[in-house]
């Protein structure tokens, strides 16, 4: 039925399944960007956390009864953490985005998204129709134009703390706009939470940003914390707002209990360490720049290539050679890139061979 679909795919390079890679490989793949993922203590100090309690899975929606006080521990935790007045777990990012933007953007509301922004708010954002303007990426005069432009009830802006292919900071700028305009913002931390930041909490800590109620944060749980889920903080009236209003919070099973324990020792572990696992992100980062001659200010290091079969041969022969480097192909991205996460579990010094081998596949 599909199989004429299936054969275009193939042909252009963009056919993809599912794999199981080995263990063994170094992984400079994932989104685990401090290798927590494999943090033996952690798991076994959420299993501990999880058996304390008589109920071990969420059973329901989190209005009806599958709201478990390690969500709510974790929740208060993160708040305090960040800074913000409360906190609300949700299923996945992807669940976290569309919940924010199908439910915060209102009818005479207008949503201003960075055209780069994550696929579950590209997603959301259509069904607003008319309600949503895109803005050129990290274009800060692009969007005061159009904010000009389109007027509303409520003006909310959209943005990534780090975008996931570029690894480029949304500018300070930007922040600046929104609060000169007293303007809701969304910030999708996915990248930058346990990445940015003296004490490695995200973007508005690496800014030096006051939060107010008009700041919402979106984090993951699936990448820097090692777990999956993710999480919503903003001020108590959004998070109500959310509660009565947000259908993937209210009609989906409420997110794992022992995935949010595992988090929630992850959260721990990186507050506690935050000074040693900063250290080993300057040293990859500055591994980049002496390899590659580029400034990396997150673990994200995308490399564009010609076209799709040189990515997935790039990616091939780094695997023989024991990388595994992710071959991001369209419609993620317009030109193909070889996106290479700089793991900091992972020594520096292996970091420094890949990234001299890559430099010579891309010389020859």
């Amino acid at each position: 039925m599909y199989e004429k679909e299936l054969e275009a795919l193939k042909k252009a390079g963009r056919f993809r399944e599912r794999k199981l890679y080995s263990d063994q490989l170094d992984d400079f793949a994932s989104n685990d960007y401090l290798g927590l993922a494999k943090r033996k203590k952690s798991f076994k100090k959420a299993v501990k956390m999880v058996e304390e309690y008589d109920t071990f899975a969420p059973r329901a929606s989190q209005l009806v009864n599958g709201y478990h006080p390690i969500h709510r521990l974790f929740e208060l935790e993160m708040a305090e953490l960040n800074g913000f007045e409360e906190g609300m777990i949700v299923g996945s990012g992807f669940l976290a985005n569309l919940a924010l933007i199908e439910s915060l953007v209102r009818k005479g509301d207008m949503l201003f998204m960075d055209e780069e922004y994550h696929a579950s708010g590209v997603m959301a954002a259509q069904l607003l129709g008319e309600r949503v303007v895109k803005f050129r990426h990290n274009d800060a005069e692009d969007l005061q134009q159009k904010l000009d432009a389109y007027p509303g009830k409520r003006q909310i802006i959209a943005v990534e703390g780090v975008y996931s292919m570029g690894g480029d900071l949304c500018k300070k700028e930007i922040f600046d706009l929104a609060d000169e305009r007293g303007l809701l913002l969304i910030v999708d931390e996915a990248h930058s939470a346990g990445v940015l930041g003296k004490n490695l909490l995200g973007i508005f800590e690496y800014y030096g940003i006051s939060i107010t109620d008009k700041h919402i944060k979106m984090g993951t749980l699936g990448k820097a914390y090692g777990s999956y889920g993710a999480y919503i903080l903003a001020s108590r009236t959004v998070i109500s707002f959310l509660e009565n209003r947000a259908k993937p919070i209210i009609y989906a099973t409420a997110p794992s209990v022992f995935d949010t324990a595992l988090a929630y020792s992850n959260m721990r572990y990186i507050r506690k360490n935050a000074k040693k696992l900063r250290e080993k992100i300057k040293a990859h980062q500055k591994a980049v720049e002496n390899e590659m001659g580029i400034r990396c200010e997150s673990l994200i290091l995308p490399i564009v290539l010609p076209d799709n079969e040189f990515a997935l041969f790039m990616q091939q022969g780094l695997m023989e050679q024991n990388y595994l480097v992710g071959a991001i192909r369209q419609p993620t991205v317009s030109k193909p890139i070889l996106r290479v996460i700089l793991n900091a579990a992972l020594p520096t010094d292996k970091l420094r061979h890949l990234l001299a081998l890559i430099r010579l596949n891309l010389v020859q």
